[in-house]
């Protein structure tokens, strides 16, 4: 029946379109030979009195260019698809001229990458090019999210310091910008108990980092922690084979404050990277693997290049809490 529905408007597609082409030429035949309706050689139409259309005859080379446009569009049609499922006799597709582009630029990209076949990420992360080509693929890709600097906001973790939810080794970078990662905590508050006990625990796990708490409250959340500690561990420390954050450093991804942590207990939250693996080639995920490894792991070249605007960016100031 598909098949039927397709071939029925694949045939109608190109009747439509062969009819329109000979209509345009019985048109164009029809007014050439459009009679006289007066003496004077108007068509008897007059407005204000003294305004009257004229039939003169079309220019003649508006005529020749209407039928070379008609003939053009019939050999196009002849030559390229255009008249429902007939592919012309070139055989042209625009999906084959991508495919062979796609392959052209890959084999290009070839060339390129293979310098950087079998270096360590220590090497990549100094070499110029490398990390040029890291650059332009992490603000192509990447910067949507984590910020142009890398430095991420609120939901989107900070890729130049040394805390990392699933660990920052090179071949887990790798792991997460090829599969992508998706990260759930679920709502607690049911499992720790009442909105009392939720305060409780909220101002527990903001003494684990020091942060400003209430010391009693956190006193008596500490053993309703426990219900987080599947996750978190018992010192708070994180889990990264599981996504789950340290709690004891003053890094906060989704906010800060005991309105925050409140919220994250009582409602989770449930977070993706998308993955990047149908986007990039295994060598482009590895360069850009090298550049994120590299932002944390001392400066590239072109971190050094960039040094003083860094140092502005770095520079002390209010404790800014991004991960939770």
């Amino acid at each position: 029946m598909s098949d039927f529905v397709s071939n029925g408007w694949s045939l109608f597609v190109a009747a439509a379109t062969v009819l329109g082409l000979l209509l345009c030429l019985v048109l164009l035949i029809v007014a050439s030979r459009r009679k006289v309706m007066a003496a004077d050689n108007s068509t008897g139409h007059v407005w204000d009195e003294d305004i009257r259309e004229l039939n003169n005859p079309l220019p003649r080379w508006w005529m020749v260019l209407f039928v070379l446009t008609v003939v053009f569009a019939g050999i196009y049609l002849a030559l390229y698809p255009g008249l429902g499922n007939y592919g012309g006799t070139l055989k042209w597709s625009s999906v084959e001229q991508h495919q062979a582009e796609q392959a052209e630029a890959r084999e290009a990209m070839h060339a390129i990458y293979a310098k950087f076949d079998g270096q360590a990420v220590e090497s990549l992360a100094r070499d110029p090019q490398a990390m040029g080509i890291g650059e332009r693929l992490f603000a192509n890709n990447c910067a949507t999210c984590h910020g142009s600097d890398a430095k991420g906001s609120k939901g989107f973790p900070n890729l130049t310091d040394n805390d990392w939810l699933y660990g920052g080794s090179f071949e887990t970078i790798i792991e997460t910008i090829t599969q992508g990662r998706q990260g759930t905590m679920p709502p607690m508050a049911a499992a720790v108990g009442g909105s009392e006990d939720v305060r409780n625990v909220a101002h527990y796990v903001l003494s684990l980092s020091g942060s400003p708490h209430n010391s009693v409250a956190a006193a008596l959340g500490k053993s309703k922690f426990s219900a987080c500690a599947a996750c978190h561990g018992m010192d708070g420390k994180g889990n990264q084979a599981l996504g789950a954050p340290n709690l004891t450093d003053k890094i906060w991804l989704h906010g800060w404050g005991e309105a925050a942590v409140i919220a994250m207990i009582n409602n989770g939250k449930h977070s993706v990277m998308p993955e990047h693996g149908s986007r990039l080639n295994p060598e482009q995920i590895r360069v850009l693997a090298a550049y994120v490894w590299g932002l944390s792991h001392g400066p590239s070249p072109i971190a050094q290049a960039a040094a003083p605007t860094t140092a502005v960016l770095s520079a002390p100031g209010p404790a800014g809490p991004r991960r939770q």
